[in-house]
């Protein structure tokens, strides 16, 4: 079993060992879901031209890409030294920043929306970083958040985590030059909590209209909440 205990400098490091084949990983193992999880994301942020958009744990960038198609300015962020630079010399024209979740390097409502996607559970204090996102957002920002969960169907969930247990490591110790990493994740995903919970830490953090959906039966879901229209932390943000 993989040990999830582990130090951000050292899921850090294992994502720095990805970085390259990262995406095509991510193809191969959803069976091509990902692109799907990915457009659903996007069309929960919404983005607008104008906007500052703020994509957390973006890793090579491609979601912040897409976002900034609407004509937003899109920060991509990632704890993950590899994934910034592939970021980077894959999307040159992004904007690339390489943080920690818990401890945003942005000012006081600086952001219109913020989004992190399958990241929330390699943070090592997940619920300090919704209070920073909480921060970082203006007053009615919004935040998305996709994220593996637990599928509520109890024939489902057992066949699930059966691949994740035996099926997925068996694929990423062919294809990956890295399956340690890939252990890793699919234990942080069985261990994950479910659906309820991540909404019981998105209200205590601070966020309201908290709601979330389901996709593919459960395996993934979204997660929505605003910052409250009347909760300015500190200074706000001067107008772009």
């Amino acid at each position: 079993m993989a040990d999830l205990t582990k130090e951000p400098g050292e899921v850090a490091g294992m994502f720095d060992g990805v970085a390259h084949g990262y995406d095509r990983m991510n193809a191969v193992l959803s069976f091509g879901k990902v692109g799907h999880w990915r457009r659903a994301t996007g069309k929960a942020v919404a983005a607008q031209p104008g906007e500052r958009i703020l994509d957390i744990a973006a890793g090579t960038g491609m979601s912040a890409a897409v976002l900034a198609r609407s004509g937003a300015t899109v920060v991509a962020l990632d704890f993950s030294e590899g994934m910034v630079e592939e970021g980077r010399r894959r999307h040159p024209d992004l904007e690339f920043v390489l943080g920690d979740a818990e401890r945003l390097p942005f000012g006081d409502n600086e952001f219109d929306a913020a989004t992190i996607s399958f990241g929330l559970r390699n943070v090592q204090h997940p619920q300090a970083a919704l209070s920073d996102m909480y921060r970082v957002l203006k007053p009615g920002g919004r935040l998305v958040i996709c994220e593996f969960s637990r599928p509520p169907s109890g024939m489902l969930r057992a066949s699930y985590f059966a691949y994740l247990r035996y099926f997925m490591p068996l694929i990423a110790s062919v294809t990956s030059t890295n399956p340690e990493a890939y252990r890793y994740l699919f234990d942080s995903i069985k261990d994950w909590p479910d659906q309820a919970s991540l909404s019981r830490w998105l209200r205590t953090a601070g966020f309201a209209r908290v709601a979330y959906r389901n996709l593919t039966a459960g395996i993934v879901t979204l997660h929505r909440g605003r910052k409250t229209l009347d909760d300015a932390i500190g200074d706000p943000a001067p107008s772009s």
